[in-house]
């Protein structure tokens, strides 16, 4: 699904150039037929597998809505033919086919999530936000939308100070705003821009970020720790396979001892040993195949693992400690001038 996906995408980037699409008409037309094919199998196809929990699932409503969108324009040709008013609309709309990727990335999805988590945060600084901007749209209007000699492109009206505000706080070309308002000789312009600028940028928006690089953090460490805990199970189960295996395997040879009469495991095990050559494995006592002693084994194997790394660890820390107090009594150490002569050492005669 993610090949056609992309093949779908690359057949999009083709249809953009004219000319290209003259040239590739017939197979531009193919590909539309099979991709929607291809789309409308998945579709049954989960549905036949889920009926009900299939409208459960967020994403696959966005299938559904892909699926709809891809067949727009399809229907619209049939309906008026080419020269249909809306038909570069509905052409328009092909774009978000590319959002069906969503659906198969763990990753997107995890920010997504993310994103639907901020919602009701970003919505009290949206708020926030809007409440300055109504207060320096108005007060705007009032000091530089005057009809006589005022600014009245940028400031003439609410609607349109809101406009020049959003300007603001994106720092979009905000030089030319104020030096329209310098032109105008407006004593309080610079105070009322650098105020608002400092507010809604500097604070606001800032806010705005932050929470959404906080939200994005969690959902992504919680996204990491999930893979890890899948990984972990993954590894759990495997682990319960194989010793499922060897206790299938003690089992059938418990059997195969009643079967052929042996009174005990060891005499099974000394039958055994005798039909063995020297490189061959030597099956221990029952104890040692049973499935406690398997877990144990394991275990103690893990432990023994974490202690070598732990002493190892130490053992480097030692080793470092010592080389800092050997450079250290060096360093301490003072040097004997050139032409001093080393005393001779005292005897016990004197």
């Amino acid at each position: 699904m993610i090949t056609v996906i992309t093949c779908d995408a690359s057949f999009l980037v083709l249809w953009t150039n004219y000319e290209a699409k003259y040239h590739l008409f017939r197979l531009y037309e193919v590909s539309q037929i099979f991709i929607i094919a291809v789309y409308s199998v998945e579709f049954y196809l989960k549905l036949y597998v889920d009926p009900i929990g299939y409208w459960a699932n967020g994403y696959n409503l966005l299938d559904i809505c892909i699926i709809v969108i891809i067949s727009i324009p399809t229907a619209m040709i049939s309906i008026n033919g080419l020269h249909y008013p809306y038909l570069n609309i509905g052409n328009g709309l092909q774009s978000l086919r590319v959002l069906k990727l969503i659906t198969y990335s763990r990753g997107i999805r995890a920010l997504i999530e993310a994103m639907g988590q901020t919602i009701y945060t970003v919505n009290s600084v949206l708020a926030l936000l809007f409440v300055l901007m109504f207060i320096f749209a108005v007060l705007g209007f009032c000091l530089f939308g005057v009809s006589d000699g005022g600014d009245v492109d940028n400031w003439g009206n609410l609607a349109v100070a809101f406009f020049t505000l959003f300007s603001l706080t994106t720092v979009d070309s905000w030089t030319d705003l104020q030096r329209e308002l310098d032109d105008r000789n407006f004593v309080l312009s610079r105070a009322f821009t650098i105020l608002f600028i400092l507010l809604a940028t500097f604070v606001f928006l800032s806010m705005f970020v932050g929470v959404m690089i906080i939200h994005t953090e969690t959902s992504i460490k919680k996204f990491e720790y999930d893979l890890m805990l899948e990984r972990h199970m993954k590894l759990v189960e495997e682990k319960h396979m194989i010793l499922k295996q060897h206790q299938e395997k003690i089992v059938m040879l418990m059997q195969s001892q009643k079967n052929a009469g042996y009174e005990s495991f060891s005499d099974l095990v000394k039958n055994f040993k005798q039909t063995l050559q020297h490189d061959d494995p030597m099956i221990l006592d029952d104890f040692g195949t049973s499935m406690p002693f398997i877990d144990v084994y394991l275990t103690t194997l893990d432990n023994q693992d974490t202690t070598i790394y732990t002493l190892q660890e130490l053992y480097y820390e030692i080793v470092h400690v010592l080389s800092l107090m050997l450079e250290e009594s060096n360093e301490n150490q003072e040097p004997q001038p050139e032409n001093q002569q080393p005393q001779p050492e005292k005897t016990a005669y004197g």
